[in-house]
C-alpha cells in the first residue's frame, strides 16, 4: 500500500484550537490524512478573542517550509494566516520552486471573534503575489455554517489528496461540515461562569478591597482575561464593574445611617474623608454630604 503523502498546512498557531495549525491538525487528521506544518504566526487568544499576535521572522517561515518539502514532498499545501509582506514574499518563493499540485488558499482577514488579522496593504498583496499561484480559494459562501470555514478548507485538502477531483472532493467537504455539531461555537470557555462568580466575588469584598489584581488573583486568572470577559459579556472593565458596587455601597450607607463620611470613607478602603468625597463626586457628580442631603 502506498503511503500517505502529508498535507502541508502553513498558517498561524490558535491557542484555544478553535482555528489555525491545530484546527488544521485535528481535522486532517479525523479525516485520515497526515498534517505537516510550517507556522507564520503565533497568537495568543482565548475563547473570547486574541490578547497578542507574534509574526515569526520570514527565514523562520522557509526553512519550516524547506524543510517539509524537502523530506515529505507534499502534493496539497493550504496557505491561511499571513501577516507581513516578508512571510508572503517566501510563501509564494517555495511554493513556486516547489510547485505542489493543489494550493488551497483560506483567507484569514478576521478571526471568528472579529478581531482584525490583515490589513488592506497585505490583502493587496495577496491578491497581487499569491493568488495566482492558488488553486482552490475558500470563501465564506462555501460553508454552510458561520467558523467552519476552516474546517471546509482542512477537508477539502484531504479529499483532494485523496486523489478525488475539484467537484468531487468540494462535495465531501461541505458534506463533512454539514455533518459537525456546533460544537465550535460552544467551547468549554468559562467566561459566564467567570463573570457571576466576579460578581458575586466583588460583593463580598468590595470595600475591603478594591483592586483588579485581588479579584483576578481571588478567581485564578490573569487580569488581562479578566478583562476580556467583562468586557465581551457587559461591555465594562472589571473597574468599572469595582467601582459601580462600591459606590452603591457607598450610597447605601449615606442613606441608611447615621455614620459621617470618614467613618464611611474607612469601612469602604479609602484613606480619608478627602480621598472618598473626591472619588464619589468623580462618578456622582455630587459630594457625598450633598447626596446625604438629597436623601
Amino acid at each position: 500500500m502506498a503511503a500517505i503523502k502529508p498535507i502541508l498546512t502553513i498558517t498561524g498557531s490558535d491557542s484555544t484550537s478553535e482555528s489555525g495549525i491545530q484546527a488544521d491538525i485535528k481535522t486532517i487528521s479525523e479525516l485520515g490524512g497526515y498534517a505537516a506544518t510550517a507556522i507564520t504566526s503565533i497568537t495568543v487568544q482565548t475563547t473570547l478573542g486574541i490578547q497578542e499576535i507574534y509574526d515569526l521572522p520570514a527565514e523562520i517561515v522557509r526553512e519550516q517550509i524547506e524543510a517539509v518539502m524537502n523530506d515529505m514532498q507534499p502534493d496539497v499545501v493550504k496557505v491561511g494566516m499571513i501577516r507581513t509582506e516578508e512571510v508572503l514574499d517566501v510563501v509564494v518563493d517555495e511554493l513556486r520552486r516547489y510547485k505542489p499540485r493543489h494550493i488551497i488558499f483560506d483567507p484569514i482577514i478576521r478571526s471568528s471573534r472579529g478581531d482584525a488579522l490583515m490589513t488592506d496593504h497585505m490583502l493587496n498583496c495577496i491578491v497581487d503575489k499569491l493568488m495566482p499561484l492558488v488553486t482552490q480559494v475558500v470563501s465564506l459562501d462555501a460553508v454552510r455554517y458561520h467558523g467552519m470555514k476552516n474546517r471546509y478548507a482542512s477537508a477539502l485538502a484531504v479529499f483532494l489528496n485523496n486523489g478525488d477531483g475539484t467537484d468531487e472532493a468540494r462535495k465531501k467537504a461541505r458534506e463533512f461540515v454539514d455533518s459537525q455539531t456546533v460544537r465550535d461555537n460552544n467551547l468549554g470557555s468559562r467566561a459566564n461562569e467567570l463573570y457571576m462568580d466576579f460578581l458575586n466575588v466583588v460583593t463580598e469584598h468590595v470595600g475591603k478591597k478594591n483592586d483588579v489584581q485581588f479579584y483576578a488573583e481571588k478567581l485564578n486568572v490573569s487580569t488581562r482575561y479578566l478583562a476580556q470577559v467583562t468586557r465581551r459579556i457587559a461591555n465594562k472593565s472589571p473597574k468599572m464593574i469595582i467601582d459601580g458596587k462600591l459606590v452603591k455601597k457607598i450610597e447605601l450607607l449615606l442613606k441608611t445611617t447615621d455614620r459621617n463620611v470618614q467613618e464611611i470613607a474607612y469601612e469602604c478602603g479609602f484613606s480619608s474623608q478627602a480621598h472618598l468625597a473626591n472619588y464619589f463626586k468623580k462618578l456622582r457628580g455630587v459630594s457625598p454630604t450633598g447626596y446625604r442631603k438629597k436623601y
